[in-house]
């Protein structure tokens, strides 16, 4: 699949996500806008689809970095605990830092994720039956219960509602003023492109990077503070986004290899693709209500996980 398809595609789809809501603004009205039309646009439509363009790229990305560290392609913030641990960071910042600022709550939550990834990480050196599943259910099961203690904290705390709100991801709330925290993304995920080489080496293992003068720990812990900053700020904006990257890499591999460099702007335009037509499904298939973006992605995220799965039991890979 050539990048130009993949672009064209997701400019497409761009448009058809600006004007799909209940407010009327057509494209024919484009050029002669009421101001009611200019604020829908302004402050709705422009705003979430730049969220959903930066959570679909970004996800997509840290999924990638992942499962090249890791050398499993099963792995992402989803089955390493990521998401989860982010989720108890956020819940730690209201328990502990009731009114903080959202820089705080995002700092909060990049240093449990962070955490929650390296204890992953951790986990991964001393298992010594390295099958490609067993590694991910590894990782489901920390994530749980990294998820029970966040339940149970937040039941104690009487924050469960707060709680449950980030396990859902759901672009209908986001608007002007509420969604800039993402753009932090945008300058972690340069800094993942120029340390993409160094990624694909690393993800050949240790002593190999070793051999060819790379300090090995050093580009992994640069990889896990990128995954674990644009998770926290990804859950603290959207909320959860489930097997956005797990499966988009995998796909990307698929016809494009295992070079992250050369696979990396792929996967990010693809990551988009997918959460934009996602998120127009579940907006249209029970119009004028909408479904939120962690059911659509989740339902159609599983069935491309369980293609997955079969076509490595089949081709044996």
């Amino acid at each position: 699949m050539k990048l130009r398809y993949l672009i064209a595609s997701l400019v497409i789809l761009s448009l058809v996500s600006i004007f799909i809501g209940v407010s009327d603004v057509s494209p024919l009205d484009i050029f002669q806008l009421t101001e009611d039309q200019r604020e829908v646009l302004l402050i709705s439509r422009i705003p979430r689809l730049m969220s959903i363009l930066i959570a679909g790229m970004s996800m997509s990305i840290c999924g990638l970095i992942m499962q090249q560290l890791s050398k499993n392609k099963f792995v992402s913030p989803t089955t390493a605990g990521t998401l989860d641990s982010a989720r108890l960071g956020i819940l730690v910042s209201m328990m502990f830092f009731t009114g903080s600022s959202p820089i705080i709550k995002i700092i909060v939550s990049f240093a449990f994720a962070l955490m929650g990834t390296f204890i992953f990480m951790k986990i991964l050196e001393k298992i010594k039956f390295k099958d490609a599943i067993f590694i991910p259910l590894v990782g489901l099961m920390f994530g749980s219960i990294i998820s029970s203690v966040a339940t149970f904290f937040a039941y104690g705390n009487d924050l469960i509602q707060n709680m449950t709100s980030w396990m859902q991801g759901d672009f209908s709330m986001i608007m002007s003023g509420n969604y800039e925290l993402m753009y932090i993304s945008i300058p972690i995920l340069l800094i993942a492109y120029f340390y993409a080489n160094k990624f694909t080496i690393a993800g050949m293992g240790e002593d190999f990077a070793r051999n060819l003068g790379l300090d090995y720990r050093q580009v992994v812990n640069i990889g896990l503070i990128i995954v674990a900053l644009v998770t926290a700020s990804v859950v603290l904006s959207i909320g959860t986004i489930p097997f956005l990257g797990l499966i988009i890499p995998n796909i990307v591999t698929i016809y494009q290899g295992d070079h992250l460099k050369k696979s990396l702007a792929h996967t990010a335009v693809l990551g988009a693709v997918f959460v934009l037509l996602c998120d127009i499904i579940g907006r249209v298939i029970i119009y004028p209500y909408e479904i939120p973006i962690s059911l659509t992605v989740g339902v159609i995220g599983s069935g491309i996980f369980v293609y997955l799965l079969l076509r490595r039991k089949k081709y044996g890979i």
